[in-house]
């Protein structure tokens, strides 16, 4: 079992920045692939980032491509997303998720444990 708590959301004008955290709880953090999903009101939940275990492959979508960082500090068992050059279209609820395997992906089917998610929102 694996247990994920998001924070670093909020508040903030567009082309700010944010920087979110995932810390997740167990001994095996650095054999799970990770990934970042987001829900905004009234829309499916879509992928924004992904990374390997090792961190050595990642993967965005392509509306963050180049704005978003994803990485991982297995020592501290903790991931992140670095948020640049935000836009009203970003904001959204923001969720952490494990696999149970090294493997990446990109949908969210693939995934096993999810963490209570962490609002973003941009203003104009």
């Amino acid at each position: 079992q694996v247990q994920l708590v998001e924070s670093g959301g909020g508040l903030v004008q567009a082309g700010g920045s944010l920087r979110l955290s995932c810390a997740a709880s167990g001994r095996t953090f650095s054999s799970y692939a990770m990934g970042w999903f987001r829900q905004a009101p009234g829309k499916e939940r879509e992928f924004v980032a992904g990374l390997s275990s090792s961190g050595g492959k990642t993967a965005y979508a392509d509306s963050v491509k180049d704005r978003f960082t994803i990485s991982r500090d297995n020592a501290k068992n903790t991931m992140y997303l670095q948020m640049n050059s935000l836009q009203p279209e970003d904001t959204a609820v923001y969720y952490c998720a494990s696999r149970q395997t090294f493997l990446l992906r990109t949908t969210s089917q693939f995934y096993d444990f999810w963490g209570q998610g962490t609002q973003v929102t941009v203003s104009l």
